[in-house]
C-alpha cells in the first residue's frame, strides 16, 4: 500500500537521485524548464482502433481542431499517431500513415505548435519531420540509428521509448528483473549514447508504460508495475534527460469514471518527478499539477 512511510523510505534510499537535474531546452519558440515546472503532452489519435474515444479524430479537420483545443487547454506538445498500440489493432502501412499525418502536422506546425509524431517507421519519420514535426516519439529500437540521424538533420528532438521487442507492435512478455529501474537505466544509457553520437541534442526518455505486454494483462499486476515506475521516475533523471510518462487508464478499477484515471496517476508521476506528462486528459491533469504546485 502506498503510504507516507513508503514514500519516505524511497527517498531515503536514493537521496542523490532525488536531487538530480535534467537538460532544459527549446523546441521552436517553446522553452521547457523541466527542473522548475513539468510540461503536458496532449494526444491526437488518427486510428479508429484507439480505445480512448475522446482522443480519436477520423479526419484532418477534427484532428486540427482537437490540436487547437489541446493547446488552449495547456498542452505544450501535441503527440499525433496514426496506428494504435493495441495488440489487436490493424497495422497501418507507411503510405496510409503519411496520408493521415501530414496534413495535420503541416497545419498545426505552421500555427506554431510543437508537434510530436509517434512512429517506428523511418519513411514516416522522414516525411513528418519534413512536414514540421519537432519531435519523434520513437516506439521501436530497430533502425533507431537511422532515425536518430533524421532527427539530428532536422534539429528536432526525440522521445526514446523503452521497448522490449523490435517495436511497440512486436512485444511479448515484459522482463525487467528485480529492479525495473536498473534495467530501464541501462537501456536508456545505450540509446542515449547512440542518439548523441548521431548528433541528437534534445532527448526525452519514456519507460513505455502504455505498451501492451502479455504478462501485464492482469490489471492489478499492471497497476503495481506502473505505479512503481511512476514513483521511481526520479532515479532515471540521473541520466540527465527529462522523463516522459504516458498516463494509463486502469479501466478495470475506474469503470465509468475511467476519465479520472489519468489525473490519479498524474499524482504518482508528479511525486516521482516526471518532466513530461503524456495524457488524453489535458485540462484534468493540468488542474492536478497546478494544485500540487500550490503545495
Amino acid at each position: 500500500m502506498l503510504s507516507i512511510e513508503s514514500l519516505a523510505a524511497l527517498h531515503q534510499a536514493h537521496p542523490a537521485a532525488a536531487a538530480a537535474r535534467v537538460a532544459e531546452f527549446s523546441l521552436g519558440t517553446t522553452r521547457f524548464e523541466f527542473n522548475s515546472r513539468p510540461a503536458l503532452m496532449g494526444v491526437i489519435n488518427l486510428s479508429a482502433d484507439s480505445w480512448y474515444r475522446e482522443s480519436v479524430c477520423l479526419d484532418a479537420e477534427s484532428a486540427i481542431r482537437r490540436g487547437r483545443i489541446l493547446r488552449a487547454q495547456g498542452a505544450a506538445i501535441l503527440d499525433i499517431g496514426a496506428e494504435s498500440t493495441l495488440a489487436h489493432a490493424s497495422r497501418v502501412d507507411e503510405s496510409a500513415q503519411n496520408h493521415r499525418l501530414l496534413p495535420v502536422i503541416r497545419t498545426l506546425a505552421a500555427e506554431g505548435a510543437v508537434v510530436s509524431v509517434e512512429t517506428y517507421h523511418p519513411v514516416v519519420t522522414r516525411a513528418c519531420l519534413e512536414a514540421g514535426a519537432r519531435i519523434l516519439n520513437l516506439t521501436g529500437v530497430d533502425g533507431s540509428a537511422e532515425m536518430f540521424r533524421m532527427v539530428a538533420d532536422h534539429d528536432a528532438g526525440v522521445i526514446i521509448c523503452f521497448v522490449q521487442g523490435a517495436h511497440v507492435r512486436d512485444v511479448g512478455n515484459l522482463d525487467l528483473g528485480k529492479d525495473p529501474i536498473g534495467t530501464l537505466h541501462d537501456f536508456f544509457a545505450r540509446q542515449i549514447d547512440l542518439a548523441t553520437r548521431q548528433g541528437v541534442r534534445r532527448i526525452f526518455i519514456d519507460p513505455g508504460l502504455g505498451f501492451y505486454y502479455r504478462n501485464l494483462q492482469d490489471s492489478a499486476a499492471r497497476i503495481r508495475h506502473q505505479s512503481s515506475i511512476f514513483l521511481n521516475t526520479f532515479r532515471l533523471r540521473t541520466l540527465g534527460h527529462p522523463v516522459c510518462n504516458a498516463l494509463p487508464h486502469a479501466f478495470e478499477y475506474f469503470g465509468e469514471e475511467v476519465r479520472s484515471a489519468e489525473p490519479y496517476f498524474a499524482v504518482l508521476a508528479a511525486l516521482g518527478k516526471t518532466d513530461l506528462f503524456r495524457t488524453h486528459e489535458v485540462p484534468r491533469v493540468k488542474a492536478v499539477l497546478d494544485s500540487l504546485n500550490v503545495l
